[in-house]
């Protein structure tokens, strides 16, 4: 299995819906993640992460 930490900033409220089939729930939203590093003489730039959250998918920190 594959781990990945983004720390960003949510771009809008999360949706949040239940699928028609099986009643699973399922969360999406944008993050908007800030690069580490910026060029001389160019301002910070940041990189928009869609993300689609299913069912019990969560980490609460």
């Amino acid at each position: 299995m594959n781990k990945v930490i983004l720390m960003g900033r949510l771009t809008k409220d999360p949706e949040v819906r239940y699928t028609q089939t099986n009643n699973t729930l399922v969360a999406s939203f944008s993050l908007a993640v800030n690069r580490r590093f910026v060029r001389q003489g160019e301002e910070r730039q940041a990189d928009f992460i869609n993300i689609v959250a299913w069912s019990k998918t969560r980490r609460i920190l």
